[in-house]
C-alpha cells in the first residue's frame, strides 16, 4: 500500500506568520504605550497608537487563517480525501 503524503496549505503558514508578527508588534506597541517617549520626540499622531490597533487586526486575521486552513483532513495530491 502506498503511503499518502499530507500537504499543508500555504495559507496556514501565512496565518501563522501574521499571528506571530501581530503578537510581536502588539507587545512593542503596549510597551511604548506604557513607556511613552519624551514629548519633543513623539510623532504627531502618537496618541492614536496605530501599532496596537493594526497588530490586533493582524492577530485576528492570522488566527482566522490558522483556524480555517488547519491541516486536519488527510488529503491526496489531487485535493480529494482519497478512496473510500
Amino acid at each position: 500500500m502506498e503511503q499518502e503524503k499530507k500537504q499543508i496549505p500555504i495559507w496556514f503558514f501565512i496565518g501563522c506568520v501574521l499571528t506571530l508578527y501581530g503578537v510581536i508588534i502588539f507587545a512593542s506597541g503596549i510597551y511604548q504605550w506604557i513607556n511613552p517617549p519624551p514629548p519633543d520626540k513623539m510623532v504627531k499622531l502618537w496618541n492614536y497608537h496605530a501599532d496596537v490597533w493594526w497588530s490586533a487586526m493582524m492577530i485576528i486575521f492570522g488566527l482566522v487563517y490558522v483556524i480555517k486552513f488547519w491541516p486536519s483532513k488527510p488529503e491526496t495530491l489531487t485535493g480529494s480525501e482519497g478512496p473510500g
